[in-house]
């Protein structure tokens, strides 16, 4: 069985731990993760100063269809995500197929709820950007469709074993959590 695909696009300012946590824990359960810089290079500055560096560039990634896209946070981070106009799309398109896309912290206010890609869905962010979101959930993690959303730094582990868990199962999600000491 082929592992499932993942897109975590990264900018200057994406929030780190949270693009780390993602990153590491999705390769724990055996998913298939790019890293794709929307900078020119592959090396970015993320908060608190640390330098995350991508596989590749975002724009080599726009013909190759993913599982899921996984949008970290950071303020800066996820408007400069936002101003991506080849990103949108592909996040439009990934809503449009029925496949799975992913924010946390910041990004969903400021990343996916401009471009419409949260109407109708309840989601939930960073509650400082909380009145950005159609409908709002007071929640670690939401899942509402083929959308998941998270609050930030401190709920980053429980949103990637629920990526984990809908991408390959409860299961593996409760192993990854376990060889984690996180249960």
């Amino acid at each position: 069985m082929k592992a499932a695909t993942v897109l975590i696009p990264i900018a200057h300012g994406s929030e780190s731990l949270e693009c780390v946590t993602l990153i590491n824990v999705l390769r724990r359960a055996g998913l298939e993760v790019t890293v794709a810089s929307v900078e020119s290079d592959l090396t970015v500055t993320g908060t608190r100063g640390v330098r995350l560096t991508a596989d590749r560039r975002f724009i080599d990634t726009l013909d190759t269809h993913y599982d899921l896209i996984a949008v970290p946070g950071g303020e800066k981070g996820a408007e400069a995500l936002n101003r991506n106009m080849p990103l949108i799309e592909k996040l439009e398109g990934q809503s449009d197929a029925g496949r799975w896309f992913a924010a946390i912290c910041a990004a969903p206010a400021l990343t996916l709820a401009p471009h419409g890609l949260l109407d109708g869905r309840q989601a939930t962010c960073y509650p400082a950007f909380k009145d950005r979101l159609p409908k709002y959930v007071n929640q670690p993690v939401v899942v509402d469709g083929c959308c998941v959303t998270s609050q930030g730094a401190g709920t980053a582990l429980p949103f990637a074993l629920k990526l984990v868990e809908l991408l390959a199962g409860a299961a593996k999600s409760r192993e990854v959590a376990r060889q984690m000491i996180f249960e």
